[in-house]
């Protein structure tokens, strides 16, 4: 099947390679020309583990390729999916200007029949809003789907390649056809294939997304209820998360959540709720609650220090928002560091993958390690804001012979407690009772 892929940001990235890995022939187009002339040549402009490989198989193989004009392909490809930017407005909305943009463009220039695919993540109505806006210039049969992705970053290429599920909003038999022949090598074991209208497809991936961003909040108070009680944040997690109606995942108390989806899709969610006179409640509570964990660290760091950091110098590990992945958008790390540096403390950071990004945005507002071990020279103590696998298991004695004093705020609960009462830590952590001797 030939498809085109519009935007090559992370969603149209993996969502194009992966489509080639299974035989289709894919067209990514985007309009930054530097950016699709480093795809053509051959180096990948995100990070993601696992993609690269298959990136450069299907290139080599002549499966994918990338464009700035759709005129190039539109009479070849039979799907479009538009997988565009919908950064949230000062308001909270969800900007449509890129997808009804392109759409706009699309009914200018499309002659034959053809599936649009809403792949961003949209508000309920978008597909109706892409429907108009082409029909505005095109007369002929065409249909619009929506098809949120549900990929997580750092597993992205298992999640598209191996999909618990994909959800289609669809009202037409014949897209419906072309939707399934075009899934049919993800779902080869069984996972289904779930149709419904746009409307309820694209609420699902706003209510996904919301459900675990409310999942990880609401453990994030229980670790603070912990704290103040004595009980330890660990324990409960298991205890609960056995129940089989709760699940075990996103239970991980931490400093909260970030990235490109969740803080996003939440204020979307709250905003498109509220345009239809509806308050939804627990979601202001999730993003209160989330923005003031974040910073959740900075109150144990300044009352260790006598109320006052200025002067202090502190390392930090993990920058990115998760591990497995260079996106700094939202990152709690980021929080920490604003609030370091204000009250006039310094910071030497270090993250396998993501200081680049960092220094395209802050500059030179902290130093930037070429090692782990290296941020922590001179430090009063060590932040741990994203739980990279190569932290896990540091090697404990250089970080005592290289920080002042062997303290460690660890807002990831990466280390246990017991393990750090042996080595001799002074350990602060998420929900567990604070090692102070």
């Amino acid at each position: 099947m030939k498809i085109a892929v519009i935007g090559t940001g992370y969603v149209g990235l993996v969502s194009g390679t992966c489509f080639a890995e299974t035989g289709n022939h894919v067209t990514c187009v985007d309009i930054d020309e530097r950016k699709v002339n480093s795809l053509r040549n051959g180096k990948i402009t995100i990070y993601e583990p696992g993609l690269e490989k298959l990136f450069e198989r299907n290139l080599k193989e002549g499966r994918l390729h990338f464009t700035t004009k759709i005129e190039d392909v539109i009479d070849d490809v039979s799907i479009i999916f538009l997988a565009l930017p919908t950064p949230p407005g000062e308001d909270g909305s969800a900007d449509l200007s890129y997808v009804l943009g392109v759409a706009d463009h699309l009914g200018k220039i499309m002659k034959d029949y053809k599936v649009l695919v809403d792949k961003s993540t949209v508000p309920v109505g978008t597909a109706d809003k892409v429907h108009a806006a082409v029909a505005a210039n095109y007369k002929g049969d065409f249909d619009v789907v929506s098809n949120p992705e549900f990929l997580r970053e750092g597993v992205a290429v298992d999640d598209f390649m191996k999909p618990d599920r994909v959800v289609v909003g669809c009202s037409s038999e014949r897209a419906e056809k072309l939707m399934t022949e075009l899934y049919a090598p993800f779902v080869r074991q069984g996972n289904p294939v779930i149709f419904m209208d746009e409307k309820s497809a694209e609420l699902t991936k706003y209510a996904a997304n919301s459900f675990l961003a409310t999942k990880i909040t609401f453990m994030n108070e229980i670790a603070r209820v912990c704290e103040l009680v004595g009980a330890d944040v660990d324990k409960v997690r298991k205890g609960i998360g056995t129940d089989t109606r709760i699940g075990n995942r996103f239970l991980f108390p931490g400093i909260g959540y970030g990235g490109s989806c969740f803080p996003k899709d939440v204020k979307a969610l709250v905003k498109s709720s509220s345009e239809v006179n509806y308050d939804f409640q627990i979601l202001n509570a999730v993003e209160k609650v989330n923005e003031e964990q974040k910073t959740y660290l900075i109150p144990k760091i300044k009352a260790y220090f006598n109320g006052d950091v200025s002067g202090k110098h502190f390392a930090i590990w993990g920058l990115s928002f998760k591990p497995n992945t260079d996106d700094i958008r939202e990152a709690p790390a980021l929080y920490l560091i604003d609030e370091l540096v204000a009250s006039g403390a310094t910071v030497t950071t270090f993250d396998p993958e993501a200081m680049e990004n960092v220094k395209g945005v802050i500059g030179n507002k902290v130093a930037y390690a070429e090692t782990m071990y290296d941020a922590l020279d001179g430090a009063d103590a060590l932040i741990i804001a994203t739980e990279w696998a190569e932290f896990r298991n540091p090697n404990f004695d250089r970080i005592g012979d290289a920080l002042k004093s062997k303290i460690i705020f660890d807002g990831r609960n990466v280390f246990g407690s017991e393990k750090m009462k042996e080595l001799g830590y002074i350990y602060f952590s998420i929900g567990r009772q604070p090692i102070t001797a």
